[in-house]
């Protein structure tokens, strides 16, 4: 199995930053890539940003394309989401998944292991 944590959401004003954080634990041997989804109130989970775990390959979703970066460190187990510019439509909860097999990189159907999920607020 593996455990998923993540750290770094808040309430920040319109136009700033934030970096979410997520660490990898337990069988991190078996990890293939790992994601970014949100979930807003009352709207569906959606994909933000994934990378592959060795090739280091990302992909985005449309709406965060020039504003965030998704990065890893191998070494720590861990994967960051820088957030840039943000906005207040990007308010959601936001959640770290794993997957240990190739897929649909923006497909949630593909990650079997997710992290309990950090809010992140953007007051306009």
């Amino acid at each position: 199995q593996v455990q998923l944590v993540e750290s770094g959401g808040g309430l920040v004003q319109a136009g700033g930053s934030l970096r979410l954080s997520c660490a990898a634990s337990g069988r991190t041997n078996i990890m293939y890539a790992m994601a970014w989804f949100r979930q807003a109130p009352g709207k569906e989970r959606e994909f933000v940003a994934a990378i592959s775990w060795n090739g280091g390959s990302t992909g985005y979703a449309d709406s965060v394309k020039g504003r965030f970066t998704i990065s890893r460190d191998n070494a720590k187990n861990t994967v960051y989401l820088q957030m840039n510019s943000l906005k207040p439509e990007d308010t959601a909860v936001y959640y770290c998944a794993a997957r240990s097999r190739s897929g649909t990189m923006g497909s949630a159907y593909e990650y079997g292991y997710w992290g309990q999920g950090t809010q992140v607020t953007v007051s306009s």
